[in-house]
């Protein structure tokens, strides 16, 4: 493994050039005008696991949008490593906040990162993060270091909640049987200080849908004598949280884990800077819970925020119209314990018992998805931190993120296997937002680390 620092270095443009073509694609799997893109990319991603080494590589069909599946089995006696990401992307709504083109991809200097960033939809979340396994499995391949089988599992449908991933899984166990699966679509605390996610948040994801009169109606003849839709939506949404911000949807924390102050004494040694936290985000001030600090707000404790909201009139000038509907987009971010079936069901009925009269209500289940802890003692983690040890020159911290991906707690499920989450963006990195980026140092320090994974993984399973 000594020579990794200077393969990637002799090769650090083509590495970045690569990325670079792939995140041209904009591989937008929510929007069904970007399908032909989504189907391309699947067909980058398979040409570059068979550029990298992999002896076999496929694309498979399933209900949605395929699975891209490949593997180099060295000596079946091995550990095998089974390495999942995506190649789907976000939209990359508001356009007109972009500095550049979502999918024109450029390098820039930015104060975190004064090497450069890589700005495009995609770059951190997660084609940037998924290509640096891809480029590891080169090194170990082109260097004869590969010391275990590898499988990749990479989708295209992550970002609408892994529709068909749970079909492919029930349906291929035997396939993707392994030791340990690896995934990057997490982050670090910085570039200084590494550390491996070992929580993560489930997730409920629905739509609400109030209906008043049959049809807009003038709101001067009308205004006064009938429910407003946008007025009672305003209100039962409102309602969803006390002073103290704390959820008031009955049975809504019943199965929380509360942590012990020893546990959150732990958390609290990340490091941390509330004001350089309120000043990236152009805050006078943090809203939360109460009884809790930024750091568990957004990790340890549910949430439940409007993702959007819309109804009557939004164009230009003035209609004075009271509207038929209103809607909303709402997400509960749930800890371990808590189903997400089961809150789902909580949201519907409580929802419509604080319907007034005068209006219906229709609440939509989109998709959702079970939290995750992770111990620290296995060889998984073991071997990452041992990873992280060494191209960092720092021991990694265990930290649980405010994030979902449901899919961990489906392959522990259905794989039976613990999963190993080495992130290496950053919280600047604006995935989800305009101006997605991802640092050259990052990229590289990825393909940098992850070898040593595949290194001390191996060592420690003996």
């Amino acid at each position: 493994m000594e020579n990794i620092k200077a393969y990637v270095q002799e090769h650090k443009d083509r590495f970045i050039n690569e990325l670079i073509e792939l995140l041209k694609i904009p591989s937008v799997s929510a929007d069904t005008a970007y399908s032909h893109d989504v189907f391309e990319t699947a067909d980058a991603v398979k040409a570059s696991l068979e550029k990298a080494g992999c002896d076999f590589v496929e694309i498979c069909d399933t209900p949605g949008y395929p699975i891209v599946y490949g593997e180099k089995i060295i000596d079946p006696n091995l550990p095998t490593v089974l390495v999942y990401g995506h190649y789907d992307v976000q939209p990359p709504d508001p356009m007109e906040l972009w500095t550049s083109p979502p999918f024109e991809p450029v390098i820039k200097k930015t104060e975190i990162h004064p090497e450069g960033a890589i700005f495009a939809r995609g770059s951190c979340d997660d084609k940037g993060q998924m290509y640096m396994h891809v480029k590891a499995l080169e090194y170990m391949v082109q260097s004869n270091t590969l010391p275990c089988n590898v499988k990749f599992m990479i989708e295209g449908e992550e970002e609408i909640g892994s529709k068909s991933l749970s079909w492919f899984v029930e349906r291929n166990q035997e396939k993707l049987k392994n030791d340990v699966i690896l995934i990057s679509d997490t982050g670090m605390i910085s570039n200084q200080q590494p550390s491996i996610t070992t929580g993560l948040r489930g997730l409920s994801y629905v739509e609400v849908e109030v209906t008043g009169p049959n049809r807009d109606l003038h709101s001067g003849l009308y205004g006064g004598a009938v429910a407003n839709p946008i007025n009672v939506l305003s209100k039962m949404i409102a309602s969803l949280h006390d002073e103290n911000n704390h959820i008031t949807i009955p049975g809504f924390y019943d199965n929380v884990e509360e942590l012990s102050l020893e546990e959150r004494a732990e958390m609290a040694k990340a490091p941390f800077s509330l004001e350089k936290y309120k000043n990236a985000l152009q805050l006078n001030d943090v809203y939360g819970e109460k009884g809790y600090v930024t750091n568990e707000r957004n990790s340890i404790r549910p949430t439940l925020d409007v993702n959007g909201i819309w109804g009557g009139y939004t164009g230009e000038g003035a209609k004075t119209v009271i509207a038929s509907k209103a809607y909303a987009k709402i997400s509960m971010r749930l800890v371990p314990n808590q189903d997400w079936e089961q809150i789902t069901e909580l949201f519907t009925k409580h929802f419509n018992s604080i319907a007034p009269a005068g209006v219906t209500v229709l609440v939509k289940p989109h998709h959702g998805g079970q939290g995750y802890v992770t111990p620290i003692d296995s060889i998984g983690y073991k071997a990452a931190n041992m990873a992280y040890t060494e191209t960092f020159g720092v021991p990694a911290i265990p930290v649980r993120s405010g994030g979902s991906i449901p899919i961990v707690a489906l392959f522990e499920k259905e794989l039976k296997s613990k999963t190993i989450l080495m992130g290496f963006g950053l919280d600047s990195d604006a995935i989800h937002s305009p101006n997605e980026h991802f640092g050259i140092f990052n990229y590289l320090k990825g393909i940098e680390t992850i070898p040593l994974f595949y290194k001390y993984f191996v060592e420690l399973s003996k």
